[in-house]
């Protein structure tokens, strides 16, 4: 399913340039870029390797350099990565793929303790499933090795040498243009259906998707500093046209679309979850609802596969496994439905939050967690998320649009194996531009919060672990800031005690790390420090005026009722026990292993009433929405959020 190019998503803060707002001082400098022809004057320092890179790979291979930067810019925004391939494989400023060593032995749901339902009145869903053997990796997942033999580099250079890896992607858009018949043309208006294909897609509606977001790039421009540094330019194009006709000589097919809840702006197609009974009282492998008839659906969780896409989609057809609602594909950003929003799919591991919430799944198949997203997947995801939360009336902030590893352990035997997708390399701040809602500072130095906000480029905090036990990660840019005990980063890191264990710096331990968005109440100052209430202690972080990692923001919060020396947390909002009715078990309301102790301020998120929704059969005959009467304040607590009685707290402004 396809729509217009109309509908496309831009980031604000990335400057776009319009030919008339051009200054004359920048005007030789972007002059050479809608042309094939390398920039007069252009040297190999680092200030213009990268774009005198794609002027010469534009020459060579007689692609329109507009194209060539379009097109890279649509799959790494121009970033190199330290040489650190993408969560499909996919290396360098082009993207170019080379998925054979990358394939996880592992599946994202068979990781941990973490029961995908999370619901104690239905047994626990641990699947144990291998993910399925790739015999043979499509073709969108091996245009290195192409790549290579066009230009006749040695993959390893494509690999890791920015210059070679752009060459090897201005050959393979001249190889699609040849291939399609057409000529190594000069306009950039010519190259539609090379764009397309290039994009590896199967299906015209992916493949032209895609085409329309690099057209779109073409027209509107863009100028940004990678995250090495480099300085690149791609002038405004605002009359471009295109020859969307050339995608009919393609010969690609079309997508299973019946159904299907996407924007007219993604492609989407239906790959459907299956509703079915196995066994004696089991059925898989999500649960029929009337939302948001019977329940608001408040929240959109964020998840990385850890999967390769075909495997994935096997699974979730697969009755015996777990459910989400969607998936993205990294490589051009296709979306798959699998379960309806009004249905209750198995996703967060917490049955409080997979009853009031839609689960989208972002492909990523590396062993190794310390990659990167796609600019396609990024745009395409934030687009479905941007519709789902005009649809269903979500707010779009962190508190509401939450990663995996915001979802709170349901309760205090769940914590430890909850699990920690997407991670801290999913870039939240340039997601949250591309969903028109920026992080940005809304208060003074006085407002009391602190909207959590690091520059992701040049934020690189240590984490070990992606590949070897202990060892430290590629460095890499972070949407997370690292929390110590103490103003000093010699201080001993803040221990979370429902994981039972000292914190350490691995990727995958979320015990003292704040993510970009989330917001906290300040406890103090000092110096270029910044100490905020988080897991019931007061945690430091550096925030200097030169490096900051967060701004002033205000709110709401909430703090003991006074009188009382501290207040249970939780991990889900249920209805208090004389709200059921008869036939539905009353659930324990059993508070989580911390506090809030008085004195201290937490920021919330919403408010929520105590609900629980009782579904244990294949059949809905006995499914049933409890509804209390008591009320819940959802706040940001940790790296996770919780949930608060609001008859224990006070509710307050941010400044007091």
């Amino acid at each position: 399913m396809r729509g217009s190019a109309t509908d496309s998503t831009s980031t604000p803060g990335h400057r776009h340039l319009r030919r008339a707002a051009v200054p004359l001082a920048s005007a030789a400098l972007l002059l050479p870029l809608l042309g094939a022809a390398p920039a007069q004057g252009t040297t190999d320092s680092s200030a213009g390797r990268l774009q005198h890179a794609f002027a010469t790979a534009a020459t060579e291979y007689h692609v329109p350099q507009s194209v060539l930067l379009a097109v890279s810019y649509l799959q790494s925004r121009w970033d190199w990565h330290a040489g650190a391939p993408s969560v499909s494989g996919g290396y360098g400023p082009m993207h170019l793929t080379d998925a054979r060593t990358a394939i996880a032995t592992t599946e994202h749901y068979a990781e941990g303790t973490e029961d995908a339902r999370g619901d104690a009145a239905r047994a626990a869903v641990h699947p144990d499933v291998k993910a399925p053997a790739e015999s043979a990796l499509p073709a969108r997942l091996k245009t290195l090795p192409k790549a290579a033999q066009l230009t006749g580099l040695p993959a390893e250079e494509l690999r890791t040498d920015p210059t070679a890896n752009v060459a090897g992607g201005a050959a393979l858009l001249a190889a699609a243009q040849k291939e399609l018949g057409e000529p190594l043309s000069a306009d950039p208006a010519d190259w539609y259906g090379a764009v397309a294909r290039f994009s590896g897609a199967d299906d015209a509606a992916t493949a032209a998707t895609y085409a329309d977001d690099v057209y779109d790039v073409l027209r509107t421009g863009e100028e940004r500093v990678t995250d090495d540094g480099q300085l690149v330019a791609l002038a405004a194009q605002p009359e471009l046209a295109a020859d969307t006709a050339q995608l009919r000589q393609a010969g690609l097919g079309t997508l299973p679309t019946d159904g299907v809840e996407c924007p007219s702006s993604v492609s989407c197609e239906a790959v459907w979850a299956p509703y079915a009974q196995f066994g004696n009282d089991d059925y898989g492998n999500h649960d029929l609802g009337d939302r948001p008839v019977s329940q608001a659906i408040k929240y959109i969780v964020i998840h990385d596969t850890e999967g390769a896409w075909d495997g994935v989609l096997n699974l979730i057809q697969d009755p015996t496994y777990v459910s989400w609602n969607y998936t993205i594909r990294s490589t051009d950003g296709l979306i798959a439905q699998h379960v309806k929003a009004k249905d209750v799919a198995w996703h967060a591991g917490n049955w409080d939050v997979n009853a009031r919430s839609i689960g989208i799944e972002h492909e990523g198949f590396l062993a190794n967690p310390d990659a990167w997203y796609t600019e396609a997947m990024y745009r395409s995801s934030a687009r479905l998320v941007k519709y789902l939360a005009g649809k269903y009336g979500i707010p779009l902030d962190r508190q509401h649009i939450l990663g995996h590893d915001n979802v709170p352990g349901p309760t205090t035997s769940t914590i430890p194996g909850m699990h920690t997708d997407p991670g801290p390399y999913w870039d939240w701040r340039h997601y949250f531009q591309l969903l028109g809602h920026p992080f940005k500072r809304t208060a003074g130095k006085q407002g009391g919060l602190v909207t959590i906000l690091p520059d992701y480029a040049r934020n690189q905090p240590v984490y070990t672990g992606c590949t070897t036990s202990g060892e430290a990660c590629t460095a890499h840019g972070s949407s997370e800031v690292r929390l110590y005990s103490d103003h000093d980063v010699n201080a001993p890191l803040i221990k979370d005690i429902g994981l039972k264990k000292d914190p350490t710096e691995d990727v995958n331990d979320l015990s003292s790390r704040a993510s970009t968005g989330q917001q906290y109440a300040v406890a103090d100052h000092w110096g270029d420090w910044t100490a905020i209430w988080y897991l019931g202690q007061k945690a430091w972080f550096q925030n200097s005026p030169t490096a900051p990692a967060a701004v002033p923001a205000n709110g709401l919060v909430i703090t003991p009722k006074d009188g009382l020396a501290s207040v249970p947390v939780y991990g889900r909002a249920y209805p208090e026990k004389e709200a059921y009715p008869a036939g539905v078990p009353a659930q324990s309301v059993v508070p989580l292993p911390y506090t809030i102790p008085a004195g201290q301020k937490y920021v919330v998120g919403d408010v929520v009433p105590g609900e629980y929704y009782y579904a244990v059969t294949f059949t809905t005959d006995s499914h049933r929405v409890v509804v209390g009467k008591d009320l819940y304040y959802e706040i940001q607590y940790g790296h996770r959020v919780a949930f608060v009685r609001a008859a224990d707290v006070n509710l307050e402004g941010s400044a007091g």
